[in-house]
């Protein structure tokens, strides 16, 4: 399975059409002929966004990304880079949709769970494993960084 250099993401579904959005609908966007190629990240941000154990996302390049209705809210942070990352929700429910690191234009990181097609996590990249709560079971075979990919793999 391929592994892309920028996220450390695995190819786990060829270019297509997908779709997704908020909860509560007021959010909606399209995906057009990018792979969807998840990762997990068990930092301690993500489960904090989540509010669970890790958070899923999905790099997709913005030329790709269409918003199709609604009109998101952002809060910015600094992220553990020093670089701006813009968190889209939606101001009516509350639903994370994406993020994007202000200085890249170039990628969406969709929220794993804002999409209407479940996503297949089998090939999932799981990073920050170092941060990993306990309890947690990552298969074995799985393609897994203990930071972010790239610095520590």
């Amino acid at each position: 399975m391929a592994i892309d250099p920028d996220t450390g993401a695995t190819a786990a579904q060829e270019p297509r059409r997908s779709e997704g959005g908020c909860q509560c609908g007021a959010i909606r966007y399209e995906v057009v002929d990018a792979p969807l190629r998840p990762y997990v990240c068990h930092c301690r941000e993500c489960q904090k966004q989540s509010a669970s154990a890790f958070g899923i996302s999905v790099p997709v390049p913005a030329r790709a990304f269409h918003l199709v209705s609604g009109t998101p809210a952002v809060w910015t942070r600094t992220g553990g880079s020093g670089a701006l990352l813009d968190c889209v929700f939606c101001g009516t429910c509350g639903t994370r949709v994406w993020h994007q690191v202000r200085a890249d234009a170039t990628t969406i990181y969709l929220k794993g769970g804002s999409l209407d097609e479940p996503l297949d996590l089998s090939a999932a990249r799981h990073i920050w494993t170092s941060r990993m709560l306990r309890g947690v079971v990552v298969l074995e075979a799985a393609n897994c960084s203990p930071g972010e990919p790239g610095e520590s793999d």
